[in-house]
């Protein structure tokens, strides 16, 4: 055997590294100085840099108050930050500068804010060798800034790689040749490529000239291998701002380009304006002062006003904040009124009402009114004076020559009358009507947690039994307070339903001229009491009062007797009462002074009281007599909307004499909605008893026990009543509450929510895609379909006809009982619908279509536009081309001196997005030899190729002449276009699309008509099964969670649905989504709302055979069919 040798090659060298390039990372940036006027000064400050008790001027206040400063929606400084020493991590926004400024009279310009500049070139070189240096000789300059740039700055290694340097520089100032220091040092570190600019703000603080000097630290290169040159490009001269804007309270916020793009919206939490408040009170009884964390002002125990205010500061009290305005001649009305024409007293007290404590509905307490807001615009005197008193419950009053607020709060009795005191018409009342009441509130407010409107609502269950859901929506002026707005709400459905009465009289000018609006009063009306308590004083000593007539004496009785008596100054005390002798009176202890004669009195007992109301108007009719109106007041009112506490009861009327019952008793069933669901109700009325307002109503169902209530008005509802028998009786009470010896009765048969629903009207169909149709149907009429019910689609095989509900099967799963149409499968056979209400009643006819598989559109065309058909033809942008009216055509204007012409569309279609879509061509154009006057030749309003095959006229043709369509695209909201490109029709990708037309001729003796400009745009029909998920696309089940708020779907690509340019306008072709549940029960049933291009909400619940829905989660699928992939 032969020994061989093998030998190997070696292999091949081995590849060189790929050289390293360090990414660019010198950039230059932009910065923007933002000045904000904010308010009126002087405002206390910033509420976070308050509430932490920051000092002004610190960086620990300046770092709190960008916790109140909003950009964008979103705080500058993290709330959670430490003031002191905040983390880079706890900026939302780096880099932000600020400075503020409270409104003072004597507050400095703030620096910095340039007024004027003037820039001078340099454009030398700075060698380490050579500085370069440039003198300021203009006084008025208060900074200079100083730009540099780099060409370049890299440097390129011996194995390829390409990477970054360092460049340090020093600016030094020289001031009246008194000697260079260094004002700013500066290293450059990083890698660029092409020009890198840099600034520099150097504040001229010495005396003129000024000389100041760039100097390179760093030693030149050397090397072609590093660039780190850089010139002095320029200089600018800066003036700045020396405007102090006294009394105005505004900030200074400078901010990067690299974090916005735009100036963004600001939004500012301030404590504001300063107020004077109440100041030390009299016989040492203590100094008001100010809750630092809600500006409520805290009152000392037995505090008394002695007309003496304190210096400013800030608070939230309403009062004050009236009483400052009305005062301040800067922005109030302080020239026209001072502190004496105003009843300081009155606001005072409005005070201290005011800023007591009270529940705020969350387990905690606040001021029971608080006022916060911000006044940006001029208003009417009467309607601002108006809007702040209504915060506190006042109204402002022009009396006895100063101006006084009166305040809806607690209030005793301050007049009596009765018909000793009132003219001969007596006493007139009036009532609001039910119509006008309402049972459900919502009132608005401003939360300042997320910095807009929110909405509280108040609701009385007991009334909306009585009459139905009634809402009033109400808003909260100078509101921030949920618990505020609460107690507002409650005062409004308590006033309109408890303080709805209004009496109307006249009086004698003794009585008109001390009584005011705002003041309680005391009436006494023996028509509707039922007997006399009150009358004139015939004679009267402190402990005695002898009446004017024995009536009534004799039958007054009752436990806790008590007598009223107007006093000589006007005011009204109130005695009990130890004996009563023919027609004196004796008190069980002395008055404050002897009662004059003929003043009033008025008796007092548990049997039998005066009824109280409160004067909304005092109107002088003639020299004598003063009409007074009144509402109703119930002095528990207060207790009852903060606390909850009952009202007690008042007995006004001795009118107990038994009654007759009602007549005319009748009955109605109604289904109504109540808390989303239908129910049945009965509605029993009558015709009521005159003097009675109370009533006693019985009834049984189906020969139960009877159930008894009481009821206030002339009818009496039942909710969730049944089928079957209901027997009613009606007896009326007196005033002593005894009831009518005598009923009446009805019997009245239920129909309940037996009665199937309606059938399903009006279904027709209508072809989505080739796979998919849309049945639609007008909405029920049934609300226990509507709410709670169900619509159910089933599918027969059967095309002829005979398909019935009960050999059809189930196509979808049920749908809402409010749905009005569906998209589901494409099939051969009928569609068979049913309405189902929510007691499980299927309607009893049925309601069918039948399919033989349409053929369906497969686009949508969403804008036809036609520049010849415009309101003025052609009407766009024009080069060498006019609009010729005799042939109705553009033509080139004059082919002799420029053969080519053109014309822009008049306006660019936006789609809102970018999408794809199908752009055909819209074109007419004819030529004609130029002298053969073919305007004359075709009639208006004729075309070409009516008149070209009707040999109407004979000569060369003109084929040397043409036009051409041409199209440019963006995908960009604004900004330039791509290259104009010639098109026929075709598909396009883009967002912006705009058109041309280019006219042109090879022979100047020929020129065109272009009748006809245009295009159409269609998109395609398309089916989207997929979704966003984690940066990525899916088509798998996903589960709809148990949130009320819903399963939000983004579509993997977006739908175009229409804008206000397409036909149709914007969302005209929203999408069609079907749902498929994976996992369905018996009861699912889901509701897909929030459909727009990008996605949709889906909820699913689940109804139980009690009625009752839940949230549940379910696995589902989605179909979704509609035009344009976007993307």
């Amino acid at each position: 055997m032969t020994d061989k040798i093998i030998k190997g090659s070696g292999g091949a060298p081995p590849t060189p590294p790929t050289p390293y390039r360090a990414p660019d990372t010198l950039n230059s940036r932009q910065f923007a100085t933002i000045q904000d006027l904010i308010s009126e000064g002087e405002i206390e400050g910033f509420a976070t840099a308050s509430k932490e008790g920051r000092t002004k001027g610190t960086t620990a206040y300046n770092n709190a108050a960008l916790k109140d400063i909003f950009l964008n929606e979103t705080p500058i400084l993290k709330a959670t930050a430490n003031s002191a020493s905040p983390a880079d991590a706890d900026f939302n926004f780096q880099s932000v500068g600020f400075t503020p400024r409270f409104g003072t009279a004597n507050q400095t310009s703030i620096p910095g804010i340039v007024s004027s500049e003037s820039t001078t070139a340099v454009g030398v070189t700075v060698s380490s060798s050579s500085a370069v240096t440039r003198q300021i000789t203009n006084t008025n300059v208060d900074a200079i800034k100083v730009t540099i740039t780099f060409p370049q700055l890299q440097e390129a290694k011996e194995n390829g790689d390409l990477v970054g340097s360092s460049v340090s520089l020093k600016i030094q100032v020289q001031y009246n040749s008194g000697g260079y220091s260094d004002v700013i040092s500066d290293t450059i570190t990083g890698r660029t490529a092409d020009a890198y600019q840099k600034e520099y703000r150097v504040n001229v603080t010495g005396a003129f000239p000024v000389d100041i000097r760039v100097v390179r630290v760093t030693a030149d290169s050397t090397s072609s291998n590093l660039i780190n040159a850089f010139t002095w490009t320029s200089f600018g001269e800066i003036i700045d701002d020396a405007q102090t804007y006294p009394n105005s309270a505004y900030t200074s916020l400078r901010i990067d380009s690299e974090q916005f793009s735009s100036i963004p919206k600001r939004a500012f939490r301030i404590r504001g304006v300063k107020v004077r408040i109440p100041g030390a009170g009299a016989s040492g009884s203590g100094t008001p002062s100010i809750d630092n964390t809600t500006g409520r002002i805290v009152y000392p125990a037995n505090y008394i006003f002695n007309g003496t205010m304190q210096a400013s500061q800030w608070c939230s009290c309403p009062s004050m904040i009236l009483l400052d305005l009305l005062t301040t001649e800067r922005y109030g009305f302080g020239t026209h009124i001072t502190d004496a024409n105003l009843d300081l007293f009155s606001f005072v007290a409005a005070s201290k009402y005011a800023n007591e404590l009270v529940s705020d509905g969350q387990g905690g307490q606040e001021a029971r009114f608080s006022c916060n807001v911000n006044i940006q615009s001029s208003k009417e005197a009467f309607d601002l004076i108006k809007d702040l008193a209504t915060v506190m419950r006042c109204i402002a009053i022009w009396s006895a020559g100063s101006i006084t607020i009166t305040q809806d709060r607690p209030t005793d009795s301050s007049y009596l009358f009765s018909l000793a005191n009132v003219t001969s018409e007596g006493f007139n009342y009036t009532g609001s009507s039910l119509k006008q009441r309402h049972s459900v509130v919502s009132v608005s407010y401003f939360n300042m947690d997320s910095r807009e409107m929110d909405f509280e609502i108040v609701e009385d269950t007991a009334l909306q039994s009585k009459i139905g859901i009634v809402k009033k929506d109400v808003k909260a002026f100078a509101c921030t307070s949920r618990g505020q707005a609460q107690r507002l709400g409650k005062a409004i459905i308590f006033s309109e339903n408890q303080e709805s009465e209004v009496v109307n009289f006249s009086t004698s000018m003794d009585a008109g001229a001390i009584v005011r609006p705002g003041s309680v009063i005391t009436v006494n009306d023996p028509v509707r009491g039922g007997a006399r308590r009150s009358g004139r004083v015939a004679a009267a000593t402190t402990t005695q009062i002898t009446v004017d007539d024995k009536q009534g004496l004799d039958t007054f009785s009752g436990s806790n007797q008590k007598i009223s008596v107007i006093m000589p100054d006007g005011s009204v005390e109130t005695k009990s009462i130890t004996g009563i002798s023919g027609l004196v009176i004796t008190l069980s202890s002395a008055l404050s002074a002897t009662p004059n004669v003929n003043t009033i009195w008025l008796l007092e007992s548990d049997t039998l009281v005066g009824q109280t109301f409160r004067v909304i108007s005092v109107e002088e009719q003639d020299e004598i007599n003063y009409s007074i109106s009144a509402i109703t007041y119930v002095a528990g009112k207060y207790a009852n909307i903060e606390q909850g506490i009952s009202l007690p009861s008042r007995n006004i009327s001795l009118l107990n004499e038994p009654k007759s019952p009602p007549s005319n008793l009748s009955a109605s069933e109604r289904t109504v909605v109540i808390n989303a669901l239908a129910i049945t109700k009965l509605i029993l009325t009558w015709v009521g008893v005159t003097g009675v307002n109370q009533y006693l109503v019985q009834y049984r169902f189906n020969n139960t026990n009877w159930v008894s209530e009481i009821v206030f008005r002339t009818d009496f509802e039942l909710v969730n009543t049944e089928a079957g028998v209901y027997e009613f009786k009606v007896f009326s009470y007196n005033a002593a509450l005894k009831l009518s010896a005598t009923s009446s009765d009805l019997t009245f048969n239920a129909q309940g929510k037996t009665t199937p629903p309606s059938n399903v009207e009006n279904l027709t169909m209508e072809p989505v895609t080739n796979k998919l149709v849309r049945l639609r149907w007008n909405r029920s009429t049934d609300a226990d379909v509507i709410h709670g019910g169900r619509v159910y689609v089933r599918h027969s095989n059967l095309t002829d006809g005979s398909g019935t509900f009960q050999n059809a099967v189930d196509l979808i799963t049920a749908l809402a009982g409010n749905t009005t149409d569906a998209v589901v499968p494409a099939l051969e056979g009928e569609y068979i619908l049913k309405f189902q209400d929510d007691g499980g009643r299927f309607s009893l006819g049925e309601t069918s279509i039948i399919m033989d598989l349409p053929d369906l559109i497969d686009a949508q065309r969403v804008l036809s536009q036609r520049e010849d058909l415009l309101s003025t033809p052609f009407s766009g942008t024009k080069s060498n081309t006019t609009f010729s009216n005799t042939a109705s055509a553009l033509q080139l204007t004059n082919p002799a001196s420029n053969a080519t012409g053109t014309y822009e569309f008049a306006s660019v279609f936006d789609l809102g997005g970018v999408f794809s879509l199908n752009l055909k061509r819209t074109i007419r154009s004819v030529g004609f030899n130029i002298g053969s006057d073919i305007e004359t030749l075709i009639p208006a309003g004729s075309f070409w190729d009516d008149y070209a095959t009707d040999n109407n006229f004979d000569g060369a043709a003109a084929d040397e002449a043409n036009t051409q369509i041409q199209v440019a695209t963006s995908e960009a909201a604004s900004g330039s276009f791509g290259d104009f490109n010639n098109f026929a029709n075709g598909t396009f990708k883009g967002r912006r699309f705009k058109f041309k037309l280019i006219l042109e001729t090879t022979n100047v003796s020929q020129n065109m008509n272009v009748q006809q400009a245009g295009f159409l745009a269609e998109f395609e029909s398309r089916t989207e099964q997929s979704y966003q998920t984690g940066g990525s696309t899916s088509i798998l089940p996903q589960a709809s969670g148990t949130s009320s708020s819903g399963k939000t779907v983004t579509f993997g690509n977006p739908f175009f649905v229409g804008t206000s340019s397409t036909q149709g306008g914007a969302n005209a072709y929203l999408p069609s989504v079907g749902i498929t549940i994976q996992n369905a029960q018996g009861g699912d049933f889901f509701t897909v709302t929030n459909v727009s291009g990008t996605g949709f909400t889906v909820t699913i619940k689940n109804k139980d055979t009690s009625g009752n829905e839940t949230f549940v989660n379910r696995s589902f699928t989605f179909s979704a069919v509609g035009y344009g992939k976007g993307g």
